[in-house]
């Protein structure tokens, strides 16, 4: 989880919402990634989506079975499908989101019963690093 804070960080010095991600599997990095939606242009660029793009590569696979993904903030909905597309068994993040999370919050994509996969989540981890990052980089926008 540090790593994917440290992804975090990296997000906000390029001007990026601080979020970042980390993949495993078997305790090794897969992949890792933070927001680009402004360095991009591109909308789907988030960190959840960078590190399974990533990850997806490296090994040559778009099936990411045995993996966690690690990440600062509770995923949207569109990380969520991303994460249940990629079969990613384990997710573990932060701090909670109260206007997008989808994997707990608002909703749960990721357990849901009716698509045909489903992941274990564990919700807070770290989360008052990743909020405290969060709040600085909103506070200082303002």
């Amino acid at each position: 989880m540090a790593r994917a804070l440290e992804q975090a960080r990296l997000a906000s010095v390029r001007g990026e919402v601080p979020v970042g991600a980390v993949l495993v599997r078997d305790g090794a990095l897969l992949a890792e990634g933070h927001n680009l939606t402004v360095t991009t242009s591109d909308p789907t660029a988030h960190a959840e989506v960078v590190a399974i793009r990533k990850g997806a590569a490296r090994q040559g696979d778009w099936r990411l079975e045995g993996t966690t993904l690690y990440c600062t903030l509770e995923p949207c909905a569109l990380c969520c499908g991303a994460l249940v597309l990629a079969r990613v068994p384990r997710v573990v993040y932060g701090a909670p989101d109260p206007k997008a999370g989808m994997a707990g919050t608002l909703g749960n994509l990721l357990q849901d019963p009716r698509l045909n996969h489903r992941a274990e989540v564990t919700s807070g981890v770290l989360a008052q690093t990743s909020s405290t990052l969060l709040q600085g980089f909103f506070k200082a926008r303002r």
